[in-house]
């Protein structure tokens, strides 16, 4: 997978609203952490839009690709950071010119949780690595993901052990590989899909999710392990489980057969202090340490 290229101070940045509608105020202050930073900020012509029917969705499909569409292939943009997540990416995901983004060559992209969706599609059809990360509108953009993400788009050799600060085993040994994942339900909700397939051969897995109840886990680990998902996997990273209850156990009963290497939280995800966690990226999985450690820096 290629890298794309790190920011610098003066790097332009575009905002865009993929998934749910964005809260002006939440997008002022996001807006304002990336200007003190000394990048440009371009927000989406549509981010702040509205669909006329649906309250859930951050405007119509078509406007809302349209802005990721003409941000990616600005040749003057070099990264896109999604505002914030919600529901909405799988509406619009087909609705990409991949052609033309792929024509752009390879540019920061990050977001997470329903980006999950695009962070798939982006990926094995542009071949590039993308970030797993805070957005800026959401609610868990506090410091300590601040920090995380800058160091990740302006230093990337600073962070390339990743741990957080409840990480512990869950399943002792090494593996090493490709990064894939993000957040569960997504994963499963996208399942035979267009410009999506199970993880490679050797892949390390990042599962989260938030307000899942333990039954409902289970039934979309059950759905992803019968229809054959797992195979490839040569180890896993959970992040966060806000609001899911009890999840361990469950999780413990259906992947522990897997007898792969794996940790439990992370630090990514639906979380305060998230972690930027780089997707299609070379990575060592360490359960016995309780660390991701990326092979070569997010980002070149």
């Amino acid at each position: 997978m290629t890298r794309p290229p790190r920011l610098t101070p003066g790097a332009t940045v575009a905002v865009v609203a993929p998934a749910g509608p964005v809260d002006p105020d939440r997008l002022d202050r996001g807006v304002a952490v990336l200007e003190s930073w000394g990048l440009r900020v371009a927000v989406g012509k549509h981010v702040l839009d509205r669909h006329p029917t649906l309250p859930y969705l951050a405007g119509r499909d078509s406007d809302r690709a349209a802005d990721l569409n003409r941000a990616w292939t600005d040749p003057g943009v070099d990264a896109i950071i999604c505002a914030r997540g919600g529901y909405g990416c799988q509406r619009m995901v087909d609705l990409l010119d991949l052609d033309a983004l792929a024509a752009a060559g390879p540019k920061v992209f990050a977001g997470s949780s329903d980006v999950t969706v695009l962070h798939s599609v982006l990926g094995a059809e542009l071949g590039q690595s993308t970030l797993f990360a805070p957005m800026i509108a959401g609610d868990l953009f506090d410091d300590d993901a601040q920090v995380h993400l800058r160091a990740t788009l302006f230093e990337p050799e600073t962070v390339r052990e990743l741990i957080g600060p409840n990480t512990a085993t869950a399943g002792h040994g090494v593996a090493e590989g490709i990064t894939v994942g993000g957040t569960l339900s997504l994963i499963a909700a996208d399942l035979g899909a267009p410009g999506t397939a199970p993880p490679p051969d050797g892949s390390i897995l990042l599962l989260e999710d938030v307000a899942e109840a333990p039954y409902r886990v289970d039934r979309l680990l059950t759905q992803l392990l019968r229809a054959g998902w797992f195979t490839g996997v040569s180890g896993i990273a959970l992040g966060s489980w806000a609001g899911c209850g009890e999840v361990r156990p469950v999780i413990a009963d259906l992947l522990g057969s897997l007898g792969v290497p794996m940790i439990w939280e992370l630090g990514f995800g639906h979380c305060p202090g998230q972690l930027t966690v780089p997707l299609g990226a070379a990575a060592v999985l360490d359960a016995d340490n309780g660390t991701l450690t990326m092979v070569e820096p997010a980002l070149a």
